[in-house]
């Protein structure tokens, strides 16, 4: 262990002596940027040597006498960090606290979730350094890429945002596409932030396909496209759906080529238990490693006669395990503290083990590209894929690190090439106001200081700048509109308000003259057609329509009727042009039986011969006809009908207001308009622009607003803004005391009074079933619940049903839960009933009892530091620790 310098004299510490080997840049920048008293992002890949940088954060904190707060995403890497730090720096100088546990929290270097240091940062306004705080030179966010996280990510967030400036930030992150804004944000709403990023892997990965046929090279030689041998030949492929190789073969493979021990990434619980029964014959280790793991297990097993799990105990001693959530933590602690000193040569994992817990192999295999999730089958994202890659290769150790893709009968080697040259994804905000974080700012802070505070949100600068695009779409609009405006400032608005309601006016009287005409003409086509069959040749008419294009009606004799394509005959007509034409009734549009008759029509000899009978046809007439066709004379028209006429009179007395308008003094009115229509479309698309950018910068604080409104509904806020700014009532001092997925909810609980009188295994059954959520369909105990249970929470219905009411009309999604199912194996277990028998009543697997288990103890600690609630309660709530914290419920800490 390097010795820890007990003051710092020089600007730095020999690095030598704290760490004897060649650094890499990376880790040499960001140590440089620390002695510079600035915080960082190191965005590197899994395996890079990250926690490196938070070492030296320690060893420069611990010289100048200081502390540090190192914060991970999950108790069980907390735990992992608590016992090297103990390795490195000594017990004495290392303190842990998660909630229901706390060891040595006021040593200089101090493990913990990251909820609670943002539960810490509550305390105090936000920005000052409160009692918890004092001292903390540096605090160290391991795994910052959780910000990830649907459910946790605004963790990180408010832990970002709340800490004073004067501490130090080390945000250690995985590589993601958008670190450079990460950083930008932090240096933002924290202070002088450098970004140290590196794609470099120390140990670097070898991409590789299984399919029945054996192991192949994944990508080509310059490791950005597919083998080509990998490429689909054409045509479809013979036989159906490609198969899986078999789990055997593939680890004999692995072990012929010596690329274990491996880490091998199933997605379901039931595959992982699964693929260590199918290699029931296959042992992977030598006869000393056996040796080993006969005196390492049977160990463990003497001290926890209860951790051994049917069907995993046999394929241990065999080098083989399973490592999921259903395993009792006991049991997988073993199995990771094996699996690192190189003893388990293949671990059947689920995807949580890519998530932080360090244990590296030489080899990873992900045996699918694609896994069931909230939002149905879709293919894994590239950040989950290179999680898990990144698992492969051990520093140090291992010249190369192996990443073996599978063949599944869904996806083949282009999915897989596409994951293992894709880059990473970007973090997203997960930020999301809750009660607690309402009751507690509101405790420490105006209305308007909190606002400030969500509007710092990562997803706030997020969508700042997604929305930039739009802003400057807006200031474009807006100086179109400004020198429109300058156009027409020199004209008096309201004149030209009068003129385009002028115009509009003299569009509306066109329009209706334009009907009324249209009505008159039907009534006189309706009448024209009524007469045409009784009419006699020699009467003249007028033409114009379909078969007779003129711009003005022509005047004609009827000559002869002939058989038309119905009962309805054409007309043959000879026009006052001296030509003939065939006609239907319809293209006759006057008709005029007050004129004499044409003279000398019945005398000609018809048609001529060549003129097709069919409407349209025309024909020029002879000499002869001539002499008729000057006959024709030319009718006059007859007089409108009489509300035409009177139309007609309003449009142009409406004409000669336009005419002698005021604003033609101004220039061309038609253009002027046009740029009164553009300056009104312009403010009304700004205005729109604008309602869409509140809406989504507002989103956090509307979300922030709606909270509030249900706490003062339900009596957790008082108060009137701006005369009497909202503080926290007794109710809100207790539920902003709380941790949990609903805090209102839990406080409501508290201090209802229904729990106030259980005995400590009835509240310990109580409060499970306020923190463990619905249970999946199929799962059951064989245990009933006491009376007394069923009844306090029978109490609870009403205030449940009202809380639900009320989030559900403002759309609130923060989870309301009273699941009674499974709540009785805490009970049990409380009544200290055996593990054994508590697991065999119970079609849960150990690892999901021991969660529930865990969350009611968590829970329950929680309970005894709540204000106003009864003190029978919170002394009951102790007793309830105490009975169900024991093994393998707690948590071994050495």
């Amino acid at each position: 262990m390097p010795t820890v310098p007990q003051n710092l004299k020089e600007q730095e510490l020999d690095l030598r002596t704290l760490f004897p080997f060649d650094l890499d840049q990376f880790q040499m920048d960001a140590i440089a940027a620390l002695n510079a008293d600035r915080s960082v992002v190191v965005c590197a890949p899994t395996g890079s040597g990250k926690t490196l940088i938070g070492e030296y954060a320690i060893y420069r904190a611990l010289a100048s006498g200081r502390r540090v707060f190192y914060t991970t995403p999950l108790k069980a890497l907390s735990n992992q960090k608590l016992r090297d730090f103990r390795e490195q720096f000594g017990a004495d100088r290392v303190g842990l606290v998660t909630g229901d546990v706390s060891v040595n929290r006021d040593a200089p270097i101090l493990v913990m979730t990251t909820e609670i240091f943002r539960n810490m940062l509550y305390g105090t306004r936000i920005g000052e350094v409160g009692t918890s705080l004092i001292g903390v030179e540096t605090v160290v966010l391991d795994e910052c890429h959780y910000m990830n996280d649907r459910q946790r990510g605004t963790v990180w967030e408010e832990s970002i945002i709340y800490c004073p400036r004067e501490i130090q930030l080390v945000a250690l992150s995985a590589t993601v596409a958008n670190s450079s804004q990460l950083t930008d944000w932090i240096a933002q709403v924290h202070g002088p932030t450098d970004l140290i990023y590196s794609d470099f892997r120390p140990v670097p990965l070898d991409f590789h396909y299984c399919m029945p046929k054996g192991l192949f090279p994944l990508l080509d030689n310059t490791g950005k496209k597919i083998s080509p041998r990998l490429k689909p030949k054409g045509g479809k492929p013979k036989g159906g759906r490609p198969e899986a190789p078999s789990m055997p073969f593939l680890l004999s493979i692995l072990q012929q080529r010596d690329m274990l021990p491996a880490i091998y990434f199933i997605f379901s619980r039931r595959g992982c238990d699964k693929a260590v029964a199918d290699c029931a014959e296959l042992s992977l280790v030598s006869k000393r490693e056996t040796q080993q793991l006969k005196l390492r297990i049977d160990d463990f097993l003497a001290r926890n006669p209860d951790a051994g799990r049917a069907g995993q105990v046999e394929p241990l001693y065999r080098g083989i395990a399973a490592h999921h959530a259903g395993i009792l933590p006991a049991w997988k602690g073993l199995v990771e503290e094996l699996f690192q000193e190189g003893l388990i040569k293949v671990v059947f994992a689920t995807e949580t083990l890519a998530a932080g817990i360090n244990m590296p192999a030489r080899t990873t295999v992900i045996s699918s590209l694609s896994k069931r999730t909230d939002d149905g089958h879709r293919l894994l994202k590239a950040s989950e894929f290179l999680q898990m890659a990144g698992r492969a290769g051990r520093r140090g150790m291992d010249e190369l690190g192996h990443v073996v893709t599978v063949q599944t009968p869904f996806e083949g080697a282009k999915e897989a090439a596409y994951l293992a040259t894709a880059g990473a994804d970007p973090l997203v905000s997960q930020f999301a106001p809750s009660y607690g974080m309402v009751l507690n700012l509101l405790q420490t802070h105006s209305l308007e200081e909190a606002k400030e505070l969500v509007e710092r949100s990562f997803g706030q600068y997020l969508a700042n700048l997604s929305l930039r695009p739009q802003q400057e779409e807006i200031a474009v609009l807006q100086k179109e509109l400004d020198q429109v405006q300058s156009q027409l400032e020199s004209i008096d608005p309201n004149v030209l308000s009068r003129y385009e309601k002028l115009h509009e006016r003299l569009k509306v009287e066109r329009q209706l003259f334009k009907t009324l005409q249209e009505q008159a003409t039907q009534v006189s086509a309706s009448e024209i057609f009524v007469a045409l069959p009784y009419t006699m040749p020699g009467t003249i008419l007028r033409l114009k329509g379909k078969h007779v294009r003129y711009s003005e009606p022509l005047s004609a004799v009827l000559v002869t009727r002939v058989a038309g394509s119905g009962q309805v005959p054409y007309l043959v007509c000879l026009g006052r042009d001296n030509r003939w034409y065939v006609v239907t009734m319809s293209d006759v549009v006057g008709l005029h039986p007050e004129l004499p008759r044409v003279q000398g029509v019945d005398r000609l000899e018809g048609p001529p011969v060549e003129l097709s009978l069919k409407p349209g046809a025309s024909r020029q007439g002879t000499e002869a006809t001539a002499i008729v066709a000057q006959q024709i004379p030319e009718p006059s028209v007859a007089e409108e009908a009489p509300e035409v006429v009177e139309q007609m009179q309003r449009v142009i007395a409406v004409q000669e207001q336009i005419a002698s308008h005021p604003i033609h003094q101004w220039g061309e009115p038609a253009a002027l308009l046009k740029r009164q229509r553009r300056a009104t479309n312009l403010a009304a698309e700004i205005e729109k622009y604008k309602g869409h950018l509140h809406k989504q910068s507002q989103r956090h604080w509307e979300e922030f607003l709606d909270l509030i409104d249900i706490l003062v509904h339900f009596g957790g806020l008082e108060g009137e803004p701006p005369a009497q700014p909202y503080k926290p009532t007794f109710l809100g001092e207790a539920a902003a005391a709380i941790r949990g997925d609903n805090e209102l909810w839990l406080g409501l609980v508290l201090m209802s009074g229904e729990l106030d009188e259980l005995d400590p295994h009835h509240l310990a059954a109580a409060c499970a079933a306020l923190v463990t959520e619905v249970s999946r369909p199929g799962t059951w105990a064989n245990y009933d619940l006491s009376t007394e249970v069923e009844e306090a929470l029978g109490g609870l219905r009403s205030i449940r049903r009202a809380l639900f009411q009320l989030q559900r009309r403002y759309r609130v999604a923060l989870p309301i839960w009273l699941e009674l199912d499974l709540i009785a194996l805490v009970e049990q277990w409380a009544m200290e009933v055996e593990w054994p028998e508590l697991c065999e009543n119970t079609s849960l697997d150990e690892g999901d009892v021991v969660r529930i288990l865990r969350r009611t103890l968590d829970f329950l600690s929680q309970v005894p530091h709540v204000p106003h609630i009864s003190e029978t309660l919170k002394r009951n709530a102790y007793r309830a620790m105490r009975l169900i914290d024991r093994f393998p419920v707690n948590e071994a800490l050495d």
